[in-house]
């Protein structure tokens, strides 16, 4: 795959501030002022290709591949002194680092969760003692409009979760009775729950 901008040509003016390898370290004072030369002629010469090139990695997402190009051209100035002058290009060694930037940046990403605002949160419905207790008091009331009779076949049959046939021994009357008693209280509750309110 070409890379867009090696095309083998380096203009003097970067060749010119790095350092061959072996040579003699510059004074503290000198070396502040090459680094900048150095990342100006980087960006100068390479910025525009390696963006294009990073654009074609990162599917198009600008804001991304600037800060790949951005991390990149940070990497080759802290390596300034390790890169040869004698190369004709430093873009493959460039295409390389964004590459691997890249790769980073994605597993990063897939190993974190997304992260989301405080949106969804506010909209969470939270359970409430109040509700809770609400309810308690409407079917404590409900139950207690029902008659005698019926209320005791549901108190045995659903609250104290007895079959239809324990029920019918506790209460010391035939099973049908039992039944029929469950069916009209579950009927009654559900209008003096409708009543005041509740709805299923």
């Amino acid at each position: 795959m070409a890379v867009p901008g090696s095309t083998g040509r380096q203009t003097g003016g970067l060749r010119s501030l790095l350092r061959r390898p072996g040579g003699a370290r510059p004074a503290e004072h000198d070396r502040a002022v090459r680094d900048e030369d150095i990342v100006a002629e980087l960006y100068r010469e390479y910025h525009r290709p390696l963006l294009a090139f990073v654009l074609r990695l990162t599917g198009g997402d600008r804001p991304w591949a600037e800060d790949v190009v951005q991390e990149t051209m940070i990497r080759a100035w802290r390596s300034a002194d390790r890169l040869d002058d004698r190369t004709s290009s430093l873009m493959p060694w460039l295409a390389t680092v964004s590459r691997r930037i890249v790769i980073d940046n994605r597993r990063h990403r897939e190993v974190r969760p997304p992260e989301v605002g405080d949106g969804p949160l506010e909209n969470l419905p939270m359970a409430d003692e109040l509700d809770g207790l609400l309810r308690k008091v409407v079917v404590t009331e409900a139950l207690e409009s029902l008659s005698p009779a019926h209320r005791q076949a549901l108190t045995e049959t659903v609250l104290r979760d007895r079959t239809v046939n324990q029920a019918a021994e506790h209460l010391g009357i035939p099973v049908g009775t039992v039944k029929s008693r469950v069916y009209y209280a579950l009927r009654a509750l559900r209008v003096a729950l409708e009543e005041r309110g509740v709805t299923s």
